[in-house]
């Protein structure tokens, strides 16, 4: 006799989407309704595309989301490794395919028109760079570059570091902003632990570049601290 198809087995029922009822099938959904009907646990569904033995792949959907939080946020900050470990389902394709939808997802928040945009204050900094800073697992340091007018020159990261700090050159930071002929900076950070508070290593080095940007004629006109919760302005907090 043949082999049983494992793909038979009753263990496998509702495993995939093609097998779910049609209400509960994220793709016909979505066509029918458009892609913005379906919930965070049906588009992480879309992406899975099958479950496991025993567990459809809402299940599944729901479980990593769960396990995050329901926050999108917290599941972009988990490596693929991680999330492959974890979850029993979720192998490294499959993780790997979640963790580029978020990129995609983040990276689309920071793309502009092709004119350069306008920063009249925090809340511009913040939404222009938010995309690149917010969900990263380890610490960034970058500046913001702005003309005479407030439109924004270029945004470079200066360094790279752990999960609770990283090393920045105050040479580094005025170089670039000569080298672009910068009228003003803004210097940008994010806290991985999501803590909003500047520590006092921050103040120390918000102060040493203020003074240093002051010789060259180059004002820091703000600092911002960003983290998957939000954004810390040290201007608005009037410390610039």
């Amino acid at each position: 006799m043949p082999a049983d198809n494992p793909n038979t087995d009753k263990n496998t029922f509702h495993a995939r989407i093609a097998d779910l009822s049609d209400g509960d099938k994220p793709r016909e959904k979505a066509i029918a309704h458009g892609i913005r009907t379906l919930s965070d646990t049906e588009l992480i569904a879309i992406l899975l595309g099958g479950g496991v033995p025993g567990k459809s792949v809402i299940e599944l959907s729901k479980e990593l989301y769960n396990a995050c939080g329901k926050s999108l946020s917290t599941m972009a900050q988990m490596s693929i490794r991680d999330m492959s470990h974890r979850f029993h389902g979720i192998g490294p394709a499959k993780a790997v395919t979640i963790a580029a939808a978020l990129e995609l997802g983040g990276r689309r928040q920071d793309v502009k028109e092709n004119r350069r945009p306008r920063i009249r204050g925090a809340a511009d900094a913040y939404e222009h760079i938010r995309g690149a800073l917010q969900n990263l697992p380890t610490e960034e340091f970058w500046v913001m570059l702005l003309s005479r007018a407030g439109h924004v020159i270029a945004t470079e990261c200066i360094s790279r570091g752990g999960t609770a700090a990283t090393v920045v050159e105050p040479k580094i930071v005025m170089k670039r902003a000569v080298e672009h002929l910068a009228s003003s900076i803004i210097l940008v950070h994010n806290h991985p632990s999501g803590n909003l508070h500047p520590s006092p290593q921050d103040d120390a080095l918000t102060r040493k570049l203020h003074d240093g940007a002051a010789l060259l004629e180059i004002p820091v006109v703000d600092h911002l601290i960003i983290s998957p919760e939000g954004y810390y302005s040290y201007a608005d907090q009037g410390r610039l």
